[in-house]
């Protein structure tokens, strides 16, 4: 984990001088309830894609296909379940490092019991200490095997996760806000990474609206990002900050204000990622 969000600090850096790209996730959905997802991106000497299928009866299968830019060769082919859930960790984890005071140790909530909650978990983890852990899921049995699992206290509530937290973790299948806006402390962090379609939300528009706004790609969370479309007008949308801009440090947070970082994921995140894992395994044969 440490060593991906090393890799998308590179890569945003380098996406903020103009020298990568990104192209938003598009659908191709089917009567029979199947969608396939594909999205892309270049960076330095790679480009690629992620091609996946989902389906809500049997579940989603992903593939991601690494390129050589100089050639355009193809490098290799990932099956990418693990890939995807790792580099969307750690754009939490490059965000966070980013908006936290160094060295900073936090108490962090979080709401969700998946794989994706994990890995948001793991990229905390890698960036700050974590003095408390406090986890909610709305099945107890989940919630308590989660919590013995990663480490934490299971709770009984979202209120009681997030309470007195530094960074609140969303990271559900909601279609409706998991939170009140209240219940989020004031100056905390949100990394709100469970929706990527354009009428699910996790977050209130209250809180949205108070917030700092941090998203990985404006152009996509344009599109797919039901927590900042279904809250924000044209000028809500203008105050929002590109996380390559965070990382050019061109734009900083400000003092204490309660901050959210929405990521939908992208295409670049992978090419970097996939790029981290084919350097290593060809160096190993080298």
């Amino acid at each position: 984990m440490r060593d991906c969000i090393e890799q998308l600090r590179l890569a945003f850096r380098d996406y903020a001088e103009g020298k990568a790209q990104n192209q938003p996730r598009r659908r191709l959905v089917l009567p029979t309830g199947a969608t396939l997802h594909s999205l892309a991106g270049a960076w330095g000497n790679y480009f690629g894609t992620k091609i996946y299928s989902t389906h809500s009866r049997y579940g989603a299968h992903f593939t991601f296909l690494l390129y050589e830019a100089s050639t355009g060769n193809p490098l290799a082919e990932f099956e990418a379940n693990w890939l995807g859930q790792i580099r969307t960790g750690a754009a939490s984890g490059l965000a966070l490092d980013l908006l936290l005071k160094p060295d900073q140790p936090v108490t962090v909530g979080c709401i969700g019991s998946g794989f994706q909650a994990e890995s948001q978990i793991h990229a905390v983890r890698a960036v700050r200490t974590i003095r408390d852990l406090r986890i909610f899921s709305r099945s107890e049995g989940k919630r308590q095997s989660f919590a013995q699992h990663v480490g934490g206290i299971p709770v009984a509530s979202p209120e009681e996760a997030a309470a007195g937290c530094d960074v609140l973790i969303t990271a559900t299948w909601a279609k409706d806000p998991v939170i009140a806006a209240k219940a989020v402390p004031a100056g905390a962090i949100v990394l709100a990474m469970g929706s990527n379609q354009p009428q699910r939300r996790e977050l209130p528009a209250e809180l949205v609206q108070q917030s700092f706004i941090v998203v990985d790609d404006h152009e996509a969370c344009r599109i797919e990002a039901g927590d900042l479309l279904l809250a924000l007008d044209d000028q809500g949308w203008k105050r929002t900050v590109d996380l390559r801009d965070l990382v050019a440090h061109k734009i900083a947070r400000p003092e204490n204000q309660t901050t959210i970082f929405k990521s939908v994921g992208l295409g670049l995140e992978d090419v970097a990622a996939g790029a981290l894992v084919f350097e290593r395994i060809r160096a190993s044969y080298s």
